[in-house]
């Protein structure tokens, strides 16, 4: 907008002349003791009348103004004025104080304090010694442009230099502020020693006057040097040497007591005054008794079974002796005990007390204090970057903003007191709570820390015939995505376990004293170290599913027209209603969602959806022992990507992307015809490189518009971020109008490309509605002319008020005959007429601000007035642009289902395009997968490799698999140790996932049918938490193998026995293997050290004997693995060979040796079973089931356990 020229001073900045230092001559020191004795009465009263700064009491020479009440048509300052420093005394007005050079208020003074001579004059200033350092008082504005100014030692030493010129006023007696003392040399300023003051949150404290030093007294004071610390007051000093203390008694035969210290004594203090300790020296409860002992808002004290640490008490007496300020702070700080509050102070983000403690140990935050607080603050720009640390370090983080600056402040107490409070409640700026940020429900993208969901989760568990039943309600705040599940669930809580690793919870809403052991320690077990637990209150914080049902009613989250607002609940929310714990759990959720402020933007989104952990009819199933045995998503070296199936598949180019891929690798596709579909689209993608390439390109630089759009939902999106979601959306637009072509057809592509809603005429609305390069470059959305009535006019008066200030401006310049008349800006008095000094004729009811040498600055009365009224209209504006902006949002919002819609067709391309690439990245041999429809289970792969250490492996070696259909169902592999069973395990897995989600296999062919689940039993783990040993962990994995396995499920089993005595661990390996290939008849690999093993199972039709291929040195006992799979049993485990290659002694080794030939229980084993054979005897596994087969005399029992059971006696 155009409007009158203004610059800023063009003059030098004043400087302070600093006198030399004069020595004492020696007649003026007759005595170390006169050295320390005052000189003169004057010098005594110039010291000592100031408080000690650092050790010292320094010279200084103040002066002041005070001004009546305010007027109307006065232009306020955007902070409030200075307050004079404590200690500080007031000069006595001068009958010149209204000259018109020194004597003329600043634009906030009114006219009636020029008339009463209420201006002071300036008064001498005298500088401290040179290293010594002196209080500065530092008035904060409640305005938001020179706040920043006040940790930035340049501008602060500018601002003081530029005081030295410019009139002092005092603040009116309506005005409350915080003084803040640093300490600091004119010419070396620090930044740590500024406070930043609130310029209208205290009252300020009345100045004691003290009499003005002569001039002489001034230079002595500057030339004596500085009192140590101890002698900073008048002290009295031992008359005697303290050479001459003891001397030596014969006749004395008292014991020699140790000599008294020289104490320095003070002088009484004569005036009574109090030095008031500094707050950030001291523990909050000496200044807040009641923080001595903290009990929760119910009076219980830690330790108690109700303890609430999300809450203090404070005594009602307590409250009575709160300033304004403190009370507005513990108003709030009472309610959010476990969180770091971040106050808003101007520009900057204030802790204080054991918040301001917690930032000050953690972050080395500068320690002060706010009045009777301590405090540590941060600016307001680096609010993102410091709540991140704080949510790092597992706290919660609480945002309380002003509701109005300065100037609104003073509107508002110039138009009425509000009900309800108090006239000195009044002058406190208005702050509420914004939000409460935690680790799981961060909302602002900026503050998360990677693309992938955070969820936080409420969990309602009860039991139901003798199985425990889960309700669960959890959701992404950061996308406004809820998901609803309720299962019941068997006794080893597989779903639950399932739920919590594919989901990973960041926070945890518990209801206290409701939740069974066994749960929470599968919790505690696949959370992180950083995981939030909240225990919530049955029923108050907790809710019922009635309660839920009434509050979701009478809060009108959801409303329908002309019905009942029931009708207007989303679908999934809607068919939980009839569910109790699922609705409860939600209840739980909005519950603690609205402490947080946020749970009306996230639930009007209405964006609900079922989620099953366990997809047993559409999905390949992968409980959580899988994901975490196969390194699914965290590799089990260090919990990181690295070496993970995730890694090496996702290749999205989209946040959002991302995230549906990751839901893809939870849940691999079963269905052939819904795989081959995805197989088709990526040969497609690969054959025409034309959609990937496009796509790549126009997209790469998309922002998270699934985030975006939710932060435009709820009224909190940045103009920037707007900007960059209508970019986003064009470009979408733009990148599926070039599409256009390949939407025809049956395949995926084409169907999501055909179901991509229209955006252009959506988008067209949006076009000419605001000045996107205004939004990009100043911040704020302006709305073309005629979009926004109310804007238009507020814009329409500031640019009318502007024009007035250039008509005064000429017609000012024509009155004084000068062309070189300006506007300038002095700081926060802005609009100042500068005049040079030769001008003449300047009319006496100008009032001067301030000079130079060569100019002099003024405001005239009807200046002041037309500067008075454009702060307040721009101050209005400021309040329109908001609501401007809040408008804009909500239009937007009407198409939220459009949006979403459009950002989920493309997720779901860029998931077939990041399959694409990973296919053609596989290397050579590279296969589609071929899935075929066959009676028995089958698993084939030739010369496959393990994909996830292709990239780090540079000759791995291939190996064939066959699992089921014309040969056995499972391969009973024996190896040497660290021969590489256990990668053949791992691999076959991968190899299944991938095939199953619809990508490539590292593999000339495979050739399978698709796998219902994938179940593991790998390693040696104990659950020391849970009391299981290593052996109890193995056999309730084993348990939930043999429970639900089905025969088109994939089993692995990697030395299973090995926790317990060589006798039970046989014993147990052999009957879970027979009861896989008997009875189960899944296919699968069992690796095992046990020999005994192969001959038992040697003419079994459902097992394959396998080894893995090595090289033997008996005399260097040394092993050579050549990783091959091949037929045959291992002749032994090779155990001494591997110690010696690992560096155990050679003695050792011997003893060792000779001690397993003796006592080697498997081989003797393994021998009777061979010479059982050769005598016809039959396994007992056998033999069990020939039993319970003629106990049964029917044959009603399992059908597939009698077909082997004939094809084993064939076979003998």
């Amino acid at each position: 907008m155009a409007g009158p020229t203004r610059t800023s001073p063009s003059g030098p900045p004043p400087t302070l002349k600093k006198s030399s230092s004069t020595s004492h001559s020696s007649k003026n020191q007759k005595s170390i003791t006169g050295f320390f004795q005052k000189n003169t009465s004057t010098t005594t009263a110039t010291v000592s009348s100031l408080p000690p700064v650092d050790g010292a009491r320094l010279p200084f020479s103040g002066r002041t103004a005070t001004r009546g009440p305010s007027s109307s048509l006065t232009p306020a300052l955007s902070s409030d004025p200075p307050e004079e420093i404590e200690g500080q005394q007031k000069l006595p007005a001068r009958k010149d104080a209204t000259s018109p050079v020194n004597g003329l208020p600043s634009p906030i003074t009114p006219a009636s304090a020029v008339l009463n001579g209420n201006v002071n004059a300036s008064s001498q200033f005298n500088s401290p010694s040179r290293k010594a350092k002196r209080v500065i008082s530092y008035a904060e504005s409640g305005d938001e442009e020179d706040e920043d100014d006040v940790f930035d030692p340049s501008v602060a030493t500018n601002n003081r230099r530029r005081m030295l010129k410019k009139r002092k006023t005092s603040p009116s007696p309506d005005t409350d502020d915080f003084i803040g003392d640093g300490a600091s040399d004119l010419d070396d300023v620090n930044a740590d020693d500024f406070i930043v003051p609130d310029g209208s949150d205290e009252e300020p404290a009345p100045s004691k006057k003290r009499k003005r030093p002569s001039v002489a007294a001034t230079r002595q004071s500057r030339s004596s040097p500085m009192l140590p610390l101890d002698t900073a007051d008048d002290v009295e000093m031992p008359t005697a040497s303290t050479a001459q203390q003891w001397s030596y008694d014969p006749d004395d035969i008292e014991p020699l007591q140790p000599r008294p210290a020289n104490i320095v004594t003070r002088k009484p203090n004569l005036s009574g005054k109090k030095w008031k300790e500094k707050a950030y020296v001291t523990d909050p409860d000496q200044r807040y008794t009641w923080l001595a002992q903290i009990t929760d808002a119910d009076r219980n004290p830690p330790g108690h079974p109700d303890y609430d640490p999300r809450t203090v008490y404070i005594p009602p007496l307590a409250w009575t002796k709160f300033s304004p300020f403190e009370k507005q702070y513990w108003e709030i700080k009472q309610k959010f005990w476990d969180t770091i509050v971040f106050f808003k102070k101007g520009k900057f983000y204030e802790l204080y007390e054991n918040d301001a403690t917690i930032g000050h140990q953690l972050f080395d935050l500068k320690l002060t204090d706010r009045v009777n607080m301590r405090m540590v603050g941060v600016p307001e720009m680096s609010l993102g970057h410091w709540a991140n640390q704080f949510v790092a370090k597992g706290y919660k983080i609480a945002r309380v903003d002003q509701q109005e600056s300065a100037l609104g402040k003073e509107m508002r107490e110039r138009d009425g007191k509000q009900p309800g409070k108090s006239a000195k409640e009044e002058k406190v700026i208005r702050r509420e709570l914004a939000c409460v940020l935690t680790a799981g429900t961060l909302v602002d993208g900026g503050m998360l820390q990677d693309d992938m969901s955070t969820y936080c989760v409420a969990i309602k568990e009860s039991e139901r015939d003798g199985q425990p039943v889960f309700g669960i309600a959890f959701v992404d705040t950061a996308i406004g995505q809820f998901h609803l599940t309720e299962f019941v669930d068997d006794v080893d809580m597989t779903k639950f376990e399932t739920f919590i690793a594919q989901t990973r919870p960041q926070e945890l809403l518990l209801e206290k004293s409701c939740f069974s052991t066994a749960a929470l320690r599968i919790l505690k077990s696949n959370t992180g170290p950083t995981t939030l637990w909240n225990y919530l209150k049955p029923g108050k914080e907790f809710w019922t599913a009635d309660i839920t049902s009434r509050e979701l009613d009478a809060s009108g989250y959801f409303v329908s027209e002309g019905n009942s607002d029931v009708q207007a609940w989303p679908r999934a929310l809607l068919e939980s209603r009839d569910k109790e714990l699922l609705l409860s759990s939600f209840g739980a959720l909005v519950q603690y969602l609205r402490t947080l402020k946020i749970e009306r933007e996230l639930l009007t989104l209405g964006n609900f959806s079922w989620y099953d952990p366990i997809k047993r009819t559409a999905s390949l199933v992968l409980d959580g022992k899988t994901l975490i045995n196969l390194e699914v998503f965290a590799n089990t070296f260090d919990g990181g990507t690295n070496g993970t199936l995730f890694l090496l598949l996702n290749r999205c180019i989209t946040p959002f992307g991302k995230r549906t891929f990751k839901q893809w690798v939870c849940h691999p596709l079963m269905d052939s015809a819904r795989i081959n579909a995805r197989l088709d689209a990526v040969d497609a993608l690969n054959t025409d490189s034309t959609v990937r390439d496009r796509f790549t390109s126009q997209l790469s630089k998309l922002p998270d518009l699934e985030r975006l759009i939710s932060r435009v939902h709820a009224g909190s999106c940045k103009a920037v971020d707007f900007v960059r979601v209508l970019d986003g959306f064009e470009q979408i637009e733009y990148t599926m109008s070039l599409l256009t072509k390949f939407g025809t057809g049956d395949g995926v592509i084409a169907q999501l490309i055909s179901s991509m809603p229209d955006l252009k005429g959506t988008l067209a609305r949006w076009k000419e509605a605001f000045d996107r390069s205004k939004a990009r470059d100043d911040g704020i959305l302006v709305p073309e002319h005629g979009v926004e009535e109310d804007f238009d006019a507020s814009q329409d008066r500031i640019e009318s008020i502007l024009a007035d200030l250039d008509k005064l401006l000429h017609k000012t310049r024509k009155d004084l005959s000068c062309s070189a008349i300006v506007y300038r800006d002095n700081g926060k008095e802005i609009y100042q007429l500068e005049v040079p000094v030769k001008i003449k004729g300047v009319p006496k009811s100008w009032d001067q601000m301030s000079a130079t040498q060569k100019v002099k600055r003024y405001y005239n009365p009807e200046l002041r007035s037309l500067v008075r009224q454009l702060q307040e209209a721009q101050e209005t504006h400021g309040q329109i642009v908001k609501e401007v902006a809040g408008r804009f949002f909500a239009r937007f919002s009407e198409d939220y289902t459009t949006w979403l819609a459009a950002v989920r067709v493309v997720s779901q391309l860029d998931c077939l395009i990041s399959l694409a690439k990973a296919s053609s990245t596989l290397g050579e041999p590279c296969c589609r997968p071929e899935f075929i429809d066959d009676e028995r289970t089958v698993v084939e792969f030739q010369d496959l490799r393990h994909p996830c250490l292709l990239p780090n492996v540079t000759e791995f070696i291939p190996n064939d698999l066959h699992l089921g259909g014309s040969t056995q169902n499972i391969n009973l592999l024996t190896g040497a140790n660290a021969a590489g069973k256990s990668t053949i395990l791992r691999m076959t897995c991968i190899a299944v996932i991938m095939a199953q989600i619809g990508c490539y296999v590292p593999a000339s062919t495979a050739r399978l049918t698709p796998v219902d689940r994938i179940m593991s039993r790998l390693g040696a783990n104990d659950n020391i938490f849970a009391a299981q040993s290593t052996f109890f962990v193995e056999l309730s994995e084993t348990k939930k193998i043999l429970s639900e396995a089905t025969p088109r499920s994939l089993v692995i089993l990697d030395e299973l026995g090995r926790g317990t005595s060589s006798y039970d661990g046989v014993a147990v390996a052999q009957a879970v293997l027979h009861h896989c290939a008997t009875h189960i008849g899944c296919v699968g690999f069992f690796a095992t050290h046990y020999h005994s093993l192969a001959a038992e199972f040697a003419y079994h039709p459902e097992v394959r004997n396998r080894r893995m291929r090595i090289h033997v040195d008996d005399e260097q006992r040394r092993v050579t693995f050549l990783y091959k799979l091949e037929d045959g049993v291992a002749e032994g485990s090779y155990g001494m060979h591997c110690a010696s290659m690992c560096g155990i002694p050679k003695k050792v080794v011997e003893r060792a040796e000779e001690a397993a030939k003796a006592w080697e229980h498997t081989g003797k084993e393994s021998e009777r079973a061979v010479s059982a054979r050769g005598r016809g005897q039959v396994g007992l596994g056998w033999l069990s089931d020939l039993s319970w087969v003629l106990k049964d005399g029917k044959g009603n029992g399992n059908a597939r356990g009698l077909e082997v059971l004939r094809r084993a006696i064939e076979s003998m």
